[in-house]
């Protein structure tokens, strides 16, 4: 009996956290910052980055609607996770699992819903690559142009909504598809890592690029509708002219 608790006592523990309990994840150090540190530390962030992109809207043009507002901060947010957060995956994703960093332990945090950040997952690091490259910037852009009332705003925001909701929509298939059909299940056990990091966090982003995407189109239909009503009376008023 003895020998038998010694041997069990002796068995080895997983080198790392995440699931599958089998990836391998090399040279893995775990975070410094507990989770509730590393969230309160992210969402303070937020809480700045939206404060000071709401000052500098009401300097530049306090007549917008509040929904305008919201819409501009909705893409300044999204712009700096697209083009730091995600970028800093994109350019240091071999490296991920030793990254000590916060940036490095926040991803590292999210891994345990998710652990293809790192494992250098083709999917995973493809679609966060052109996020960063391509969401990012462009979601500044349409920022600055929901500011100045520039009549390129819903053609781009249009754009970066449908790459946003795309984007989304994939991650979760490829993820179900594994599950699914492969039996490969990349998130840890606990319901909160589920449901809050991989569910939640990537759901908002698929609810506010689909109302955006919608209320998108909808102004675009609004302006053809115009132009070809304002058509239309330009050539009844043309021959109303030749008959006289």
């Amino acid at each position: 009996m003895d020998g038998f608790v010694i041997n069990a006592s002796i068995v080895p523990q997983p080198p790392h956290p995440f699931y599958p309990v089998e990836a391998n994840i090399v040279g893995y150090l775990a975070n410094e910052w507990s989770m509730l540190q590393l969230l309160a530390a992210f969402g303070s962030g937020c809480a700045v980055i939206l404060g000071m992109t709401l000052a500098v809207v009401m300097r530049h043009n306090p007549t917008l609607p509040p929904r305008e507002k919201a819409t501009i901060l909705w893409f300044v947010l999204s712009g700096t996770i697209h083009l730091f957060f995600e970028g800093y995956f994109a350019f240091n994703h071999a490296s991920m699992p030793r990254m000590q960093d916060f940036f490095g332990q926040l991803w590292k945090e999210y891994a345990m819903s998710d652990s293809r950040y790192l494992t250098s997952d083709p999917f995973v690091l493809c679609m966060e690559t052109v996020t960063a490259i391509c969401w990012g910037p462009l979601s500044f852009t349409v920022a600055l142009l929901i500011t100045t009332q520039h009549p390129l705003r819903h053609p781009l925001q249009a754009l970066v909504s449908l790459g946003q909701l795309y984007g989304d929509i994939l991650y979760y298939a490829t993820s179900m598809f594994d599950h699914y059909h492969k039996g490969l299940t990349y998130c840890r056990p606990e319901a909160y890592y589920f449901w809050f990091y991989y569910f939640f966090m990537n759901f908002i982003w698929i609810v506010i690029p689909g109302i955006l995407l919608y209320k998108s189109v909808m102004a675009s239909v609004k302006a053809f509708k115009a132009l070809e009503q304002g058509s239309k009376t330009l050539q009844s008023n043309g021959h109303i002219h030749k008959s006289n």
